[in-house]
């Protein structure tokens, strides 16, 4: 391992090498480009931004609550509080739908480009599999055309093909699954947020129309719709 270099891969590695960097190139696009916005545009910190929302709520300064949600544009969770926010005043039906149509909305901006990921990994492995076999053809062949003095310089370039198909196949695949995984936890793990506080906004607008939240202290989990 310690002798395998760049160099040598592309050199030796036959032409099923560049299909696969190419498979590199678009799965570090794609993963740096949904990495920066599942972790950074569309995420927020959620229980504090709820408990700023909730704060204003209970105080009566909805307008407040919506120029906080105004602020933070780029990510999802204000989108969908601001839809309840917007339908304060309306029936519960209405509400939750605004709600359930925001939330709706944010689902495929999380997971574009994301399904890309698995299969750009599946496409590497193939392509390296399908050197190896390549490579293992090139070896077979050589045995018996070469002639005797050539059979081991053929044998061995062959089997560079097959090796180092298998090998670039690999390390393009496994790193892009496991980049993959953590996107999606964390996606998922947004919609959950997103879900959750959604139900737990249209419970809070219910309960101050209905004069049933106490004091702008009250703890969210307490106030039920």
């Amino acid at each position: 391992m310690a002798a395998l270099n760049l160099t040598d891969l592309f050199k030796d590695g036959g032409t099923i090498v560049w299909p696969i960097l190419l498979c590199g190139i678009f799965g570090l696009g794609i993963a740096v480009e949904r990495f920066f916005f599942v972790y950074f545009q569309a995420a927020i910190d959620s229980v504090r931004f709820m408990d700023n929302v909730q704060r204003h709520v209970l105080d009566g300064q909805t307008d407040a609550a919506l120029r906080l949600c105004n602020s933070e544009p780029s990510a999802l969770l204000p989108r969908v509080l601001k839809a309840a926010l917007l339908h304060a005043n309306r029936s519960e039906g209405e509400m939750s739908r605004a709600v359930e149509e925001a939330t709706r909305a944010t689902t495929p901006l999380l997971g574009r480009r994301l399904s890309f990921l698995p299969m750009i990994a599946n496409a590497a492995t193939l392509l390296g599999l399908l050197g190896t076999i390549q490579g293992l053809v090139v070896s077979f062949h050589s045995v018996g055309a070469a002639t005797a003095d050539a059979r081991s310089s053929e044998l061995a370039e062959g089997i560079a093909v097959a090796m180092y198909t298998t090998f670039l196949g690999l390390a393009v695949a496994i790193p892009v699954l496991v980049v993959h995984s953590f996107l999606a936890a964390k996606a998922n793990s947004t919609l959950d947020d997103i879900d959750h506080y959604g139900l737990k906004i249209v419970n809070l607008l219910l309960a101050c129309r209905e004069g049933r939240a106490a004091t702008p202290d009250a703890p969210l989990a307490n106030v039920e719709g």
